[in-house]
């Protein structure tokens, strides 16, 4: 099939559309974009140079994609926006390019929901499946492992890593890393426990999520030290793949880990 282009729509000579593509009303297309297959833009989208969209997303109304980093450090060095296949970007979004400090790449995976009013910020990365809900703001150079939500207000502080399976409450502030699995919420956050919920939706079993409550038990509700509750957690838990995954977060963490209130 070929392309759909709305004739209001004003697309680049040098931008690179793939087959089954559709423009929209007054959208607009900058040099050097790339589109794959099967991507719907709606109705005054913008897409800036060096974006790069993967195929069947999903772009609505008055999303920005690719544009200047909000950094005073920025110096109109060229840099990157990329996107994989299958996400749905809602309207007001903005996604913005990368700076040459963070490696000159903001790069969203597959099946990501952006909803409306999102703004990922220069340098971040979005693993797959993850969940930014309504006006969710990422500072710069944030990691965001696969499947983690965050609710609509949150912010995350520059340089925060965010585990999978994480859950983060709306209008929560991050300001450390959220270790994967875990659930926080708070003006502040904090830590409040096993995102159970979220694991149960996603088919863990109830033994691989006793393991992780009993995890966060021994590091953060046992008054031990860390090293006392690895060696515990080891000892009593063992090494699954989601335990040896949080713990390998917990020691590689370079904020330090968001702790209980």
């Amino acid at each position: 099939m070929g392309k759909e282009i709305h004739s209001t729509a004003v697309v680049s000579p040098r931008a690179e559309l793939g087959e089954n593509v559709t423009i929209g009303p007054f959208s607009v297309i900058e040099d050097k974009v790339r589109i794959g297959d099967g991507t719907w833009l709606d109705a005054f989208v913008q897409i800036k140079e060096h974006t790069s969209i993967g195929r069947r997303n999903h772009i609505h109304s008055y999303a920005s994609l690719g544009g200047i980093p909000q950094d005073l450090k920025y110096k109109g060095e060229i840099s990157f926006l990329e996107l994989g296949d299958d996400n749905r970007i809602r309207e007001y979004a903005s996604l913005n390019r990368g700076t040459e400090e963070g490696g000159g790449v903001t790069r969203i995976g597959s099946n990501c929901l952006i909803m409306a009013y999102a703004h990922v910020a220069h340098d971040c990365h979005l693993e797959d499946g993850v969940i930014l809900a309504n006006a969710a703001t990422l500072a710069g150079h944030v990691y965001i492992e696969d499947k983690a939500t965050l609710g609509g207000l949150s912010a995350v502080h520059q340089f925060v890593r965010i585990g999978r399976h994480a859950y983060i409450g709306g209008m929560t502030g991050v300001a450390q890393d959220v270790p994967p699995f875990m659930l926080i919420a708070g003006e502040r956050g904090g830590l409040q426990g096993v995102n159970l919920i979220g694991l149960k939706r996603q088919g863990f079993s109830r033994e691989q999520m006793s393991n992780l409550k009993k995890a966060h038990k021994l590091l953060w509700r046992s008054g031990l030290n860390k090293e006392e509750a690895l060696h515990r957690i080891y000892s009593e838990i063992g090494n699954s793949p989601e335990i040896a995954q949080l713990l390998d977060f917990v020691q590689n963490s370079e904020r330090g880990i968001v702790r209980p209130k």
